[in-house]
């Protein structure tokens, strides 16, 4: 069980609760927005599937549980509140907590897929799609990494930059898909939409814009102007990409989705001050502080937890039917805890103290 009253005590006066509570918000809906849409099929070789393919009509939860620009929001926020000078020490303080679980990832990744491929009798294909899911997440570490460098100088930066990268994406999605230019174009929104939320999060922090006043005209703007998109401007419904769909808001990010984070930061905004109250109440506060100090650990590995839950298990198949839905929401359960066991693990080795 958590130590409630040892958390609490260990809680710095001054720390942002409302900001840890949304970062742990962002952590949960990715990580179950994971594990409810990706699937294996094996047909004999093992490929990824997705209950989206089979049932578009469940693409609006992946609008509840799609968290990426609550991420950067905060990422950008805590990251200009905590700049400090010299650059050199600053920025590889920094960038050294976010690589130090990246290692042991690919380390094992190196053995599972030894084990996958000798003991399990899976070709390299198959142990490719088990690996794809669960390292996907390394690219949001690039990102993030580099938007992190670059902290110092965006401070600097005004709403002028927000809007002028709404603008690239809109200008690179026009490219792409009204003028028909090669899709790798569609890469340079990979950068230009998660620095939106960033930004907004780095101007946030430096009382560039007024959560109160702010924060609707982001969630309504940006929703309005998602749903628009998605109706009438031909984008996917989905805010996440589908195996087989040919155009995702995600791979690379589109207009679409940096709207859709727009209103999400606009509501994260929003609900920064009840979030902070609320966490006030140790009971509650407890479970956000150690999401909290296992933020970027839990990202990184939520994955490798549902690929050794399905290959122990055994749970391929076709993820066409809601029963699949029903079944995968009762094995839930059984992937957090190897996840939580993973993350204990990991905080023993690194802080060779207990948590629980």
């Amino acid at each position: 069980m958590l130590d409630v009253r040892r958390i609490e005590a260990a809680t710095p006066v001054g720390r942002d609760r409302g900001v840890d509570a949304l970062r742990a918000a962002a952590i949960v809906g990715v990580v179950l927005g994971h594990w409810l849409v990706t699937a294996w099929e094996r047909s004999p070789r093992v490929v990824i599937s997705s209950p989206l393919a089979y049932m578009p009509q469940l693409s609006p939860v992946s609008w509840v549980l799609q968290t990426l620009a609550v991420f950067f929001l905060v990422g950008g926020y805590a990251a200009a509140r905590g700049v400090r000078e010299p650059y050199r020490s600053w920025v590889v303080k920094r960038l050294g907590r976010l690589a130090m679980p990246v290692v042991p990832l690919l380390l094992a990744w190196a053995v599972l897929g030894v084990l996958v491929s000798v003991l399990n009798g899976q070709p390299i294909e198959s142990v490719y799609a088990l690996a794809k899911p669960a390292l996907g997440p390394l690219w949001f570490l690039g990102v993030f990494a580099v938007l992190t460098a670059l902290t110092p100088w965006l401070v600097k930066a005004g709403p002028v930059a927000v809007g002028a990268a709404v603008a690239v994406v809109a200008v690179v999605d026009l490219l792409r898909f009204g003028f028909g230019v090669p899709g790798v174009v569609g890469w340079v929104n990979l950068a230009a939409a998660w620095l939106v939320p960033y930004l907004l999060g780095v101007l946030w922090a430096r009382g560039g814009l007024s959560p109160r006043r702010t924060g609707p005209w982001l969630l309504a703007g940006g929703g309005a102007a998602a749903l628009a998109l998605v109706a009438w401007g031909g984008y996917p419904a989905a805010m996440i990409g589908i195996t087989g769909q040919t155009v995702s808001n995600l791979s690379p990010p589109t207009l679409a989705a940096v709207c859709f984070g727009l209103a999400q930061s606009g509501l994260a905004l929003l609900l920064h001050e009840p979030l902070g109250r609320l966490m006030r109440r140790p009971r509650l506060w407890a479970p956000v502080a150690m999401a909290n100090v296992g933020a970027m650990p839990i990202f990184l590995w939520h994955q490798t937890a549902l690929v050794l839950t399905v290959v122990t298990f055994g749970l391929y198949g076709r993820p066409d039917a809601p029963s699949w839905v029903l079944e995968r929401l009762a094995w839930l359960p059984v992937v957090a805890l190897v996840l939580v066991f993973m993350t204990w693990c990991r905080h023993q080795l690194d802080a060779g103290r207990r948590f629980w």
